[in-house]
């Protein structure tokens, strides 16, 4: 009998705390848990340690109910594995506990691409997977979830991983919460940075995966998982309809006061919308709010 895989923490003590207890007391300090909670189908969440991307992961996380279920879309930053790679059997260890793969889940995605491989090396130190688990272990102990890389990134490539993705999601029985691991824009100024994290933010409220993909290219946006966030934007138009909202923005400069090389940070959580509630709910979703309180209509 072949034993299952178990994925060794990549990233503990550098991103995140290697030790369980500092870990629990800092993920308690980031988690800022909201009531009442929604339902999010879908979060875009960043990945830089935590020092710099914990307190707005902390920030979306808290706002959701997070589902038994889960898939972690994240990029590819080692270079390793297949284009798109899904780790389909095992277990991720954590500092003091571990998160197991879901395999049907997974086995339902690679089934219905074919532009996604199963495959262990993309993940082995891969980080964007990795720094998520945590927020989701405590707000769900339960949870099982699917790893999937993307190095791809042309708009074909990431449209199909969102087709799998949706048949998956919609036979799968349960709820499942779609994760979009992904910084914004990376080293340049400040206000460099600020306009183009807001082009990619107007173009996920949008909900139209084409935009995003476009907007990116377009403009140079530096958007490390713009292929996962395609993916899922993908996933949703075939999941039915949706709003989205912007849960708080952030750069590295206002954590370290370097203004000059920012890193940017910005969650989303996409909502599902109940029939009933679907024409007053979409116009309150789609508000595109600053933490400064401007806000405006997304197009």
């Amino acid at each position: 009998m072949n034993r299952l895989p178990v994925r060794r923490p990549a990233v503990a003590g550098l991103f995140y705390p290697d030790r369980p207890d500092r870990m629990r007391a800092e993920l308690a300090q980031l988690t800022k848990d909201a009531v009442p909670k929604t339902s999010a189908r879908a979060v875009v969440v960043p990945h830089a340690g935590w020092r710099y991307s914990g307190r707005v992961a902390g920030e979306v996380y808290g706002r959701v109910k997070v589902p038994r279920l889960a898939v972690i879309l994240g990029p590819n930053h080692t270079g390793l594995g297949p284009r798109g790679s899904v780790m389909a059997r095992g277990r991720w260890a954590l500092p003091g506990g571990e998160v197991g793969v879901g395999e049907e889940l997974a086995r339902a995605i690679l089934a219905g691409s074919r532009v996604l491989a199963e495959d262990e090396l993309a993940h082995a130190r891969e980080h964007a997977v990795e720094v998520q688990l945590p927020f989701l272990l405590r707000l769900q102990p339960e949870i099982a979830f699917v790893p999937i890389t993307l190095m791809g990134s042309d708009l074909g490539f990431c449209m199909a991983v969102g087709h799998a993705l949706a048949a998956a999601v919609a036979s799968a029985g349960e709820p499942v919460l779609l994760v979009c691991s992904t910084d914004l824009n990376h080293y340049e100024p400040q206000a460099v940075s600020n306009r183009k994290d807001r082009l990619a933010i107007d173009a996920m409220l949008t909900l139209e995966p084409e935009r995003l993909h476009a907007t990116v290219r377009e403009h140079g946006i530096s958007m490390c998982g713009a292929a996962p966030a395609v993916a899922m934007l993908a996933a949703l138009r075939e999941l039915g309809p949706a709003g989205a909202e912007l849960a708080r923005y952030e750069t590295s400069g206002d954590v370290s006061g370097d203004y000059d090389r920012v890193a940017s940070a910005s969650p989303l959580a996409r909502r599902s919308l109940p029939d009933e509630l679907c024409l007053l709910f979409s116009e309150a979703a789609c508000g595109w709010r600053r933490p400064d309180g401007w806000s405006r209509r997304s197009a």
